[in-house]
Order: structure tokens, then sequence, then C-alpha cells
């Protein structure tokens, strides 16, 4: 039996389920991180709080942070009730998820790897935890990095980044694996922009500390 952690974004989250179900209908151990970044955005613009990202990581001030959790809040509602009986609905902050705070983007926190006690519970248990990526404080976390983390923690053997791209484009192609140390070269080229970066880099970090890293269709190899 092997034990998955799957990233769904928030643009894909309750239409991706189909996957994550048919991994657990196999004998996985699935565990389910969810983001929810376009239903965030979309409640600051309409609250008229400014929307600003650094490397892809959402800066979120008190206020903000307030939006981040009733959107998380929502969406974890909506992809426990897409898997039914199965899933157990997880607010990280709620269950001891830990992060380090960066404190020159607000609330937002640096996921450590960790293994709450609920997560392993729900997996021994047979069913789907779904965890929302909050960690004490509260503080933000990417959900590719909380996905990350999670996976080292649990001692997951993959972790795979489910998105609304077919994996990391180089040009117009879409790469099928890339290896740990080109793919830090390219992070620090400056090539890359938007969300790719957290998910390469958490993908990197999963990658290295043994756990298999897939993005779309693309995998990270240490």
């Amino acid at each position: 039996m092997t034990r998955i952690v799957v990233k769904l974004g928030g643009a894909v989250a309750r239409d991706s389920v189909s996957y994550p179900l048919a991994l657990a209908d196999q004998g996985h151990e699935v565990c389910i991180v969810h983001g929810a970044g376009p239903q965030i955005s979309l409640e600051m613009a309409k609250r008229g709080i400014e929307v600003a990202f650094v490397n892809g990581r959402r800066v979120t001030t008190p206020e903000a942070l307030v939006l981040v959790r009733e959107a998380l809040e929502r969406v974890n509602n909506h992809l426990a009730e897409a898997i039914g009986d199965r899933a157990v609905g997880l607010m990280g902050d709620e269950i001891g998820l830990e992060a380090e705070q960066v404190p020159e983007l607000g609330l937002v926190g640096n996921p450590l790897p960790g293994a709450p006690g609920p997560i392993i519970e729900a997996l021994s248990a047979g069913r789907i935890p779904v965890v929302a990526p909050l960690a004490r404080g509260p503080l933000n976390v990417n959900a590719d990095e909380a996905a990350a983390m999670l996976a080292v923690g649990i001692e997951a053997e993959r972790v795979h980044f489910v998105t609304d791209v077919p994996g990391l484009l180089i040009g117009d192609e879409v790469v099928a694996s890339i290896h740990v140390d080109a793919a830090e070269q390219l992070l620090a080229s400056g090539e890359l922009k938007g969300g790719i970066i957290p998910k390469l880099t958490a993908a990197v970090h999963a990658a290295r500390q043994g756990v298999v890293a897939e993005i779309g269709e693309t995998a990270v190899i240490a």
C-alpha cells in the first residue's frame, strides 16, 4: 500500500476529486491538501483589500487572513462533500500544523514537516483527510509547500501537485522530468513567474527528502 499526498489547487479542486478517489479505490492511503487561491483573490478584490504576491506567495495581513480562512473553509467543505463519507475535513491550524513565520509576507509561514494525529488516524481508518493549509498562529501557508512538508512528515511515498496546467512548461513544451539541481537553477534564474514557483520549490524540497514529486505530468527527481 502506498501513501500519497495529492495537492489540489483552488482552481481545480472540486473538479479533480475523481483522481484521489481513484487512488483510494486502488488501495492507496490518500491525503488531500487543497488551496483556495482564486476564491481568496476574488473576495479580497470585492472588499477592496490589496492582492499582492511575492514569488507566488500571498502577502497576508490580519484583515486578509480572515478572508483566507473563510475561503479555505468553504473549499474544504465543498471537497469533503464531493468526496463523500470517506472524507475527513481538517483545518491545519486546528490539528497542529507548524510553520515558521515569514515576517516580510505578514501572517505567512514556511511549513515544517509534521504528522498531526488526526491525519494519521484518518488514514489508518481508511478515510481521506482533506487538509486546509493553515498553520498554528494562525499563519497562511502556501498549499504546495504545505503538501510537500506534510508528505515528508507522514512519510508518504509520493506527492502529486494537480493543477490547471499540464506540468512544468519550458517554452511551450511540458517537461517530462527535471532533476532537482536543474530545477533549483531554473528557479534561481528568474525565468519562472507566478504559481509555478512555489510548486517547483515545494517539489524540490519533497524530492530532496525522499518523496517522489510530480507536478502534473512533470516528475521532479533527486
